[in-house]
């Protein structure tokens, strides 16, 4: 008997006209580390809410989901909440008290333990996940990374057979998400427990799975051991989106048509690399930037604190922006680069320095004139932008405010929907999209202002590869046109592939800014994938691309000899 069994599992969302779960069978042996992935809007969240009575979404479902031979809704009480445990995406919308000791407390004060019993579980759960430090902090000031901790101790307490996970990492930076994935591959050997994690990005997971589970349009299409599913996403097809988001050595190893066995890690990539090829100089030396432009943004010197009395989270933060670049602003949880972001777009008021956009003071602007047709900003969190009811509304509310003719608003509206492939959302509500839909509809009201100054914050958070590769697109006309682009983000790989200068944010400031190539070329830890499997044989390589065209360059003369 299956430890989780879903038998021909549909599911409808009200009004909608296509189902977002097509005749789902999935079973789930105990112990099994199983990783479900594929494009944004597939399912793929929809399906794990089902796992979770709780919140299982409103609408239209038949089928049935078994827990140890048990119907889910047959469950008591009990059972459904302590047994399985559910991390959201979002660390912020799962913590409910305010400090960190009554946060793991929480769960076992509702299930009725007595007090001894509380206090020694939270100890215990301190101590494995390295809480103790900050056991009595404020759970306001803990960084997005130790959040998302918190919130996987507070499940833990209660002891759950089953672990859930909503891309838990996709608010964390790398080093953090790193860590973050190593702790749950640490639960799984180390307990036995069984877990169930749907994420996009795959660098890190991927190689730990016991299995991984495709989902296209509401439906499996893929489930097997890492090395089965990625021969057979290539054999579904050459050109499938899901292939995109595969790790950094299985995406090489398809594009020079190895016959070997793929490999799953760096470690392995490199091993692969050293085996098949040799030490080579760059082919291009990567260039100094000069820009003989005048910047569009310029911030000189700014410092900021949120209360009079407390620490400065921006300590003399400069940066210029020049008309068509992308600048990407990399660091850790915490550092100040939302913050940073604020200031820049006259959310927040530096006590000191000076901001001038097209060379005028950011002060003597009015709100109408700094956020039509001049700056915009996509926050880290799209919801906060959603004010009614339908994806369609949304639009036409932003189109309202440009005062265009009806006609005029209309080409507006559709063109951003083709463009964003939002056709088959528009009568959704936005709280019922994915991650990644609702990513992508935000990203759709900001462009419908037509900006000259863009500032996005974590943009390719809850997208798949292929959605990336549709705002890397965006990007580029954008910079064609002129556009200038600061963009706060934790993806290395989308920053190293589509950025013109990058910048790493610590203690509150930019203390480090270059071309992209020389940036990450030049960093051991924080860099891509790409480099730190091609490094000991090629020099300023940062991409995937990179590494193949590498690659075949040395096939190619070898060929020729």
């Amino acid at each position: 008997m299956a430890f989780v069994d879903i038998q021909k599992l549909n599911f409808s969302y009200p009004l909608a006209k296509q189902p977002v779960l097509n005749d789902i069978d999935l079973s789930i042996e105990a112990g099994e580390f199983v990783v479900i992935c594929g494009t944004s809007g597939c399912g793929k969240s929809t399906l794990l809410k089902h796992l979770k009575r709780e919140i299982t979404p409103h609408g239209d479902t038949s089928g049935s989901i078994l827990f140890e031979g048990i119907l889910l809704n047959e469950l008591s009480e009990r059972i459904a909440a302590a047994e399985i445990g559910f991390v959201m995406q979002n660390p912020e919308n799962q913590i409910v008290t305010d400090k960190v000791w009554h946060e793991l407390a929480f769960g076992l004060e509702n299930l009725g333990f007595d007090t001894m019993t509380i206090r020694r579980k939270v100890a215990e759960m301190a101590n494995y996940f390295g809480i103790q430090t900050w056991f009595r902090k404020s759970t306001m000031e803990l960084s997005g990374g130790q959040k998302q901790i918190l919130n996987l101790a507070a499940i833990m307490a209660m002891q759950p057979k089953l672990l859930i996970l909503d891309e838990p990492t996709s608010q964390l930076d790398p080093i953090a998400a790193r860590e973050f994935i190593s702790t749950i591959h640490k639960l799984n050997v180390d307990f036995g427990l069984t877990i169930i994690l749907v994420e996009h990005r795959l660098e890190e997971v991927y190689p730990l799975a016991d299995r991984v589970v495709v989902m296209d349009n509401g439906r499996i299409i893929c489930n097997g051991t890492p090395k089965k599913v990625a021969q057979e996403l290539q054999n579904v097809s050459n050109v499938h989106p899901m292939l995109l988001g595969l790790p950094t050595p299985i995406r090489v190893h398809h594009a020079l048509n190895s016959q070997t066995e793929a490999p799953l890690t760096i470690r392995e990539g490199r091993q692969w690399l050293s085996q098949n090829f040799v030490e080579s100089p760059a082919v291009n030396q990567p260039k100094p930037v000069t820009i003989d432009k005048k910047p569009v943004l310029d911030v000189n010197d700014t410092w900021f604190r949120y209360e009079k009395d407390g620490n400065d989270i921006l300590r003399g933060f400069s940066l210029k922006a020049y008309p068509g670049e992308v600048i990407s602003i990399l660091g850790g949880n915490g550092a100040g680069k939302t913050t940073a972001l604020g200031v820049m777009s006259g959310l927040h008021r530096p006590y000191r320095g000076k901001i001038k956009i097209f060379d005028k003071p950011i002060k003597k602007y009015s709100n109408d004139e700094l956020y039509h047709k001049c700056m915009a900003v996509l926050p880290q969190n799209p919801q906060t932008i959603f004010v009614t009811k339908t994806v369609k509304l949304e639009l036409e509310i932003v189109a309202q405010t440009l005062k265009l003719s009806n006609e005029e608003a209309a080409d507006e509206i559709n063109s951003i929907v083709r463009l964003l492939n939002l056709e088959y959302l528009l009568e959704r509500h936005p709280y019922d999209l994915s991650g990644g839909e609702q990513q992508k509809l935000a990203f759709a009201k900001i462009l419908l202002l037509h900006p000259c100054i863009l500032l996005l914050d974590e943009p390719t958070k809850g997208l798949d590869a292929a959605s990336k590769e549709v705002l890397a697109n965006i990007l580029k006309r954008l910079k064609a046109k002129g556009i200038a682009i600061v963009m706060v983000t934790h993806d290395i790989e989308f920053s190293a592939s589509h950025s013109d200068r990058c910048a790493l944010f610590f203690d509150g400031s930019i203390i480090s800014m270059d071309a992209t190539k020389t940036f990450y070329s030049g960093n051991h830890y924080y860099t891509t994938a790409a480099h730190r499997m091609s490094r000991h044989l090629f020099s300023n390589v940062i991409t995937c691309e990179d590494v193949i065209k590498r690659c075949n360059i040395q096939l190619k003369e070898t060929i020729q000899l």
